[in-house]
């Protein structure tokens, strides 16, 4: 059994027609309860739920704050490549936009470290384009030990492997991967993915399996917000979680929210969401799920991020650039989507604190050891 199993039972207009039926004495219901289901989920992200917005939010504030306290964690992506062997719509990165691609030597990184631990960050998320041959498996072999050596927790969001690579990493220091599905309708996909690995929608599908069986500490799910219908990929998206945490119990789960940002040449939102839909959607999640992380990334403007702290969101990143070389080695070139907050990690930070939250930077002591890293990277 796997995911895609599941998935198959499902028709992508039969669950939005389902969504888009609920009533508001559906969503009463689902708020009533203190266990909630997937249908209650259905009920919380349908157009029916909008008048209900504020006891969402207040039930949503809660729960977080009695299982995550009054803290938010930050996190910082370092990008250690452009080089993109697929053609995607939405992302600057793909291989058909004209860009100069560059992958970071040894001493670029410890360029970019340097930088990054000024800012006082202990968790850091590495991200590179989909390209085997430049960024794959002896790349990521000799570059996580060192990163290991200079923050407490290392997350990767890189091409999707297979479960023999996870194991190979997972004791050079990778905690969590994340991989979003994009949209979860096959035919958009297909669409969106029309050359590259990335174009095989089951296998990407079945990643977060591969990830269990290894023994990952986290996985981080998600889907590209104005690909397709938000609530729709939104029900797919909880039910593959509900799958994951069923099959793999011992594993640590996160959400993101990437809403669809500009890119050069890109690719304008099929479906727009609006904040308002964002919040509930974020409030949708806590309500079926208190264990579950949230996370908020810099796409997100900077008013709208401040008011999310309390309402049910666990992760942010903050200061972040998405360009390889982007902290130290080379500012201007081309970066894989617009950031719209701007403002520095001690100035997030400050924010934080200011509405009496804490800023964690790190959720265990970092390790000693650093390694030796080579100069250039494989190739």
């Amino acid at each position: 059994m796997s995911f895609e199993n599941i998935f198959r039972q499902y028709a992508w207009e039969d669950v939005k027609a389902s969504i888009y039926t609920k009533t508001p004495r559906d969503v009463e219901s689902a708020l009533a309860r203190k266990h909630r289901t997937l249908e209650d989920f259905m009920a919380l992200i349908s157009p029916a739920a909008a008048p209900y917005l504020e006891q969402m939010a207040a039930m949503s504030r809660q729960l977080t704050q009695q299982r995550f306290g009054k803290t938010i964690q930050l996190y910082v992506p370092l990008y250690l490549s452009n080089e993109c062997q697929n053609i995607c719509t939405y992302c600057g990165f793909s291989y058909d936009n004209q860009l100069r691609r560059k992958t970071l030597t040894g001493a670029e990184i410890l360029q970019e470290i340097s930088v990054i631990r000024s800012m006082g960050y202990e968790h850091v998320l590495l991200v590179t384009g989909e390209a085997n041959q430049s960024v794959g498996m002896d790349y990521f072999k000799k570059v996580l030990p060192v990163v290991r050596g200079h923050f407490s927790q290392v997350s990767m969001e890189v091409q999707p492997m297979d479960r023999e690579d996870y194991e190979q990493l997972i004791p050079l220091g990778l905690h969590t991967v994340l991989v979003y599905q994009e949209t979860y309708h096959e035919e958009d996909y297909r669409k969106h993915h029309p050359k590259g690995k990335k174009s095989r929608f089951g296998y990407r599908l079945e990643t977060p399996d591969r990830l269990g069986q290894a023994g990952i500490h986290k996985i981080g799910l998600g889907v590209l917000i104005g690909l397709e219908d938000w609530r729709t990929d939104s029900f797919f998206t909880a039910l593959h979680l509900d799958y994951l945490q069923r099959t793999y119990w011992q594993t640590r789960y996160s959400i993101s929210f990437p809403r669809l940002r500009p890119f050069s040449g890109g690719l304008a939102p099929k479906v727009d969401m609006r904040d308002r839909e964002l919040v509930q959607l974020i409030c949708a999640y806590r309500l079926l799920n208190e264990d579950l992380e949230l996370s908020l990334s810099t796409r997100e403007p900077e008013k709208f991020r401040d008011h999310l702290v309390q309402l049910g969101v666990t992760t942010m990143s903050a200061g972040s650039r998405t360009n390889p070389g982007g902290y130290a080695v080379d500012p201007q070139s081309l970066e894989q989507f617009e950031i719209s907050d701007e403002r520095s990690a001690q100035e997030v930070a400050a924010m934080i604190r200011e509405q009496g939250y804490e800023a964690v930077w790190k959720d265990w002591n970092a390790f000693s050891a650093k390694p030796f890293l080579p100069d250039e990277p494989h190739s």
